[in-house]
């Protein structure tokens, strides 16, 4: 340390041995490059990485590992389901029965966005203004995400971009996303498709699927 005389307290500080032997064992023992390393790697959760962001996970209280199950379009009939989990014929692939779920490990990136979204929700109160402000911190610059009130004691996370397979099992299987008690809530993906004809592309969705093309989407 710079002066490790500063931690000797008084009662021991007029004795020879024991401020020898500090001074000895601070001349070959330097604790800076430690603590420096305790803190890049597991206290500060900006630069926290492997063990360390665990640990902040723990404290939050939200898991690295995620269960995401099969989804790929599968060809079905309109009903009630939000987000819609059935696409037309020559858009999708036949249900197959049983399908497994993968257990995917988070990358420390992803785990450290899912800490801090969780860490805010753990404080924020659960108005629109609040968890709005909540979706533009865990999707930066991604596109539209606001919560829409159904005015049935129901709520939906809305969301006009694409989430990956891993994006989606965080929203709706981690637990990280507020609601207001007796709530029940949604996850609505509208994704890159807008409203469009055959021929357009993989973008273009039919009605019921996709929105209209606005400027500000």
């Amino acid at each position: 340390m710079i002066d490790v005389e500063q931690t000797i307290i008084s009662q021991y500080a007029n004795s020879p041995t024991l401020v020898q032997l500090i001074q000895n064992m601070n001349e070959c023992i330097d604790p800076r490059a430690d603590l420096q390393a305790f803190f890049d790697h597991v206290w500060n959760i900006d630069t926290a990485e492997g063990f360390g962001l665990d640990i902040w996970g723990r404290i939050i209280g939200v898991g690295r590992l995620l269960k995401i199950p099969g989804n790929d379009p599968i060809v079905g009939f309109d009903n009630a389901d939000v987000p819609s989990d059935w696409v037309p014929m020559s858009q999708g692939r036949f249900a197959v029965e049983n399908e497994a779920t993968t257990t995917y490990k988070l990358s420390d990136s992803a785990y450290r966005v899912l800490i801090l979204t969780k860490a805010l929700a753990n404080i924020t109160s659960t108005t629109a203004f609040g968890m709005n402000r909540l979706l533009r911190n865990m999707f930066p610059n991604r596109g539209r995400a606001f919560v829409r009130d159904g005015r049935d004691m129901t709520m939906a996370f809305v969301f006009n971009f694409s989430l990956t397979n891993i994006e989606y099992a965080i929203l709706t299987q981690s637990g990280v996303l507020p609601h207001p008690a007796g709530v029940g809530f949604s996850v609505i993906v509208n994704g890159d498709g807008r409203f469009g004809f055959h021929g357009q592309g993989p973008g273009a969705r039919p009605f019921n699927q996709g929105y209209f093309n606005s400027r500000i989407a």
